[in-house]
């Protein structure tokens, strides 16, 4: 079985950001594999263990991108693709270089995760599916293939929905689906000599609708700092009554 693996780099959700001119700034950063991307790892490891076959991590990003390849090689991937990503790309350019690195490459399985916690956006997964015209299941908990058929499921809203699906499919992994594995120090040797491609987004002959982004980023910034809270005392009345007029004069929303 041939598994892929859609995988970013993120910064470490332990980070302070900081925001300069607009820009995030990544002096002195710490990056990690994006964690739902993890769960997607371990899951397509474990398909390797059960069903044999090899596991291939495909990403788009800088150079700094290859030391989270190499931890997802040291978890008991195979291989790896990194892809130089260009200055200016959104969601649809990230899918079209991963959709054209892939489309002529065996696969069975492809498995990202549900989102980034960087971005939040949830759409480079789906739309590789849908530009590969693959079938796609979203946020899956629990995985069983046999055969040419997959019985997934997938959790919807704090409940569950259970779907079988034909062999190839793509699905975006959510927490619960397992427990990712430490890279164990065998693991970490054995990923220094495992193949890492670099790919230029040139190198993949998109048109220049491909490698145009549908949208832009306007302007970045950190949320407001939350005011402390006020504590109301005296009768319920007058709780009631002060209440509606702070409601009224301050907060504007009556």
């Amino acid at each position: 079985m041939n598994i892929l693996v859609l995988l970013k780099q993120t910064f470490d959700t332990e980070e302070k950001i900081v925001i300069q001119n607009g820009l995030i700034q990544e002096d002195g950063v710490e990056f990690i594999i994006n964690p739902y991307d993890e769960y997607a790892v371990e899951e397509a490891i474990r398909l390797k263990e059960q069903h044999g076959g090899e596991v291939t991590l495909v990403t788009v990003g800088p150079d700094r991108a290859e030391d989270s390849l190499r931890t997802a090689l040291a978890m008991g991937a195979d291989r790896a693709i990194l892809i130089q990503q260009p200055e200016v790309a959104d969601e649809h350019v990230i899918a079209s270089l991963i959709t054209a690195s892939i489309k002529d490459r065996p696969y069975n399985v492809i498995l990202g995760g549900n989102m980034a916690v960087d971005s939040g956006a949830s759409q480079v997964a789906i739309r590789v599916a849908e530009q590969l015209g693959i079938p796609h299941v979203s946020t899956i908990t629990k995985l069983n293939i046999e055969g040419g058929t997959a019985t997934v499921e997938r959790d919807v809203e704090g409940d569950l929905e259970t779907v079988q699906v034909n062999l190839p499919f793509l699905a975006t992994a959510q927490q619960g689906l397992n427990e990712p594995r430490y890279p164990s120090l065998p693991g970490i040797m054995k990923a220094k000599k495992k193949p890492v491609e670099r790919v230029e987004a040139s190198d993949l002959q998109l048109d220049a609708t491909g490698l145009t982004a549908k949208t832009t980023v306007i302007q970045q910034f950190l949320p407001a700092k939350k005011q402390a809270g006020r504590v109301l005392s005296g009768e319920i009345s007058m709780q009631v009554s002060e209440l509606v007029q702070m409601l009224r004069t301050e907060a504007k929303v009556l």
